[in-house]
């Protein structure tokens, strides 16, 4: 199947579709794109190897944003986070499955929307404080992690969308 415009924009809508929270799908939707293709440099191959990348979504205040490519880390992760400011695909740790998974881990996810979390013994991971900011919500789990250094605490969302 070749990737367009149509296509790209039903792929997202269809993931918005299933999302619950109005102050994400309002969020994403402010950082929407006309999808275009950009040429990005492909690091693990032949010097000068380039693929097409569709960058779908832009946060100019992050200088971030999120695109797609099946070329790459695809089809596997053809979800990815970019540098709007460089020309590489970047690392396989910033491509995923879903738009979603990508929207979740960038910056574009500045939403008060965090909550510092805590795993019991039993592998059970229990939200512990209300939902604030990403960097005071770090804050949080670092102090946690300083005074309780047998259980483990990390920053997450209790919005449900699909997670690998």
């Amino acid at each position: 199947m070749a990737i367009n415009t149509d296509i790209l924009k039903a792929l997202v809508k269809d993931e918005l579709a299933r999302m619950a929270d109005a102050r994400v799908t309002n969020h994403i939707r402010s950082l929407l794109i006309e999808p275009n293709p950009v040429l990005r440099d492909w690091d693990y191959g032949e010097k000068g190897q380039q693929y097409v990348c569709w960058t779908v979504l832009e946060d100019h205040a992050s200088k971030t944003g999120i695109a797609y490519c099946k070329s790459g880390f695809g089809p596997r992760a053809p979800w990815g986070l970019i540098w709007l400011e460089d020309s590489s695909i970047g690392m396989d740790s910033s491509w995923f499955r879903t738009f979603l998974q990508a929207y979740f881990e960038s910056a574009a996810a500045s939403l008060p929307i965090w909550r510092v979390f805590k795993t019991e013994p039993s592998g059970v991971h229990l939200p512990i404080t209300a939902e604030g900011g990403w960097n005071e919500t770090w804050k949080q789990v670092m102090e946690k992690r300083r005074e309780d250094q047998i259980s483990r605490y990390d920053c997450d969302t209790s919005i449900v969308f699909e997670r690998e």
